[in-house]
């Protein structure tokens, strides 16, 4: 009985391994195929027109490697949308994790997570045909496409990953620092300001850098009410092109596999898996650096 007992556990050890090994392995080779293809693409492109350029038309007769316009496009969407997300979730957050009761946190938690439920094309028409016509009446010179519209949207999107991930970092805070400064005279503003969040800032940190991976590495929303018009500009008003909506333009395309134009989406891929790689070191690091230890 007792050997039957140890194979079975043996069975389920090895399969517990062989599906962390198998992800493992997933991650490896999508990092192969994007340098090997990266490797090919440099081949023909100079590295340095590829970082300093500031145009991007390699669909065009006269091409340009510069994916400067794609990352400008990118960061300005990505801006937007921590201006709206972060201040909500950090704000929803207080409240659940300070001032709401059991019961209403557990009621109100799961709804706010919904959101983060709902398909990210949905997100990109809500973003096209609701929140852009009602933009264009307040603000003059917005055009059809633009990146303050999906930028709002996104940050609608990533509300639900800041408030949740900073709640739990807050609610896990001890609540004998909480009584303390309660019984020091602290008003209960200041016990979350001034307590509470300083000895949760690692999960909160963490939490903020992860919506800006979330936001960079969106695809669909900007896809569909950014525009597809690489430019060097700030202005939310006018279009712009995303690193991942022109990926999903040329995929979609009639660029034949094999060309120049086709191994762009590679080397945009490449550094856009360089720039979230680095965001994710960045907030191991803030977790890492501060994380508060309690007895």
């Amino acid at each position: 009985m007792y050997k039957r007992f140890r194979v079975k556990e043996k069975i389920i050890e090895g399969a517990l391994f062989l599906s962390a090994l198998s992800s493992v392995f997933v991650t490896f080779g999508i990092i192969a195929v994007l340098f090997f293809e990266t490797y090919e693409f440099f081949k023909e492109v100079s590295i340095i027109d590829f970082l300093i350029d500031t145009q991007w038309t390699p669909l065009f007769a006269e091409k340009h490697f510069g994916i400067l316009p794609l990352f400008a496009g990118t960061f300005l969407s990505t801006a937007i949308a921590m201006a709206v997300s972060l201040p909500i979730g950090l704000i929803s957050a207080i409240y659940l994790s300070e001032y709401a009761s059991e019961k209403l946190r557990t009621a109100i938690k799961p709804i706010l997570e919904v959101l983060a439920a709902v398909p990210t094309v949905v997100y990109g028409y809500f973003a096209l045909l609701f929140v852009t016509p009602i933009l264009q009446k307040l603000v003059s010179g917005l055009s059809g496409f633009n990146s303050l519209s999906p930028g709002i949207v996104m940050g609608i999107m990533i509300i639900p990953i800041i408030a949740s991930l900073s709640e739990d970092a807050m609610h896990a805070v001890p609540m004998s620092l909480r009584e303390g400064a309660l019984a020091l005279g602290s008003t209960k503003f200041q016990v979350s300001i001034k307590v509470v969040l300083p000895a949760a800032f690692s999960g909160i940190a963490a939490s903020f850098i992860l919506g800006v991976s979330r936001a960079v590495g969106e695809t669909m929303i900007v896809a569909i009410a950014a525009g597809q018009q690489p430019r060097l500009t700030l202005n939310p008003l006018v279009p712009i092109e995303t690193v991942t909506a022109y990926i999903v333009q040329v995929s979609l395309g009639d660029t034949p596999t094999g060309t120049i134009e086709y191994k762009t989406i590679f080397a945009a891929g490449m550094s856009l898996f360089v720039v979230t790689f680095f965001l994710n070191m960045i907030s191991y690091w803030l977790k890492k650096r501060f994380r508060e230890e309690y007895e």
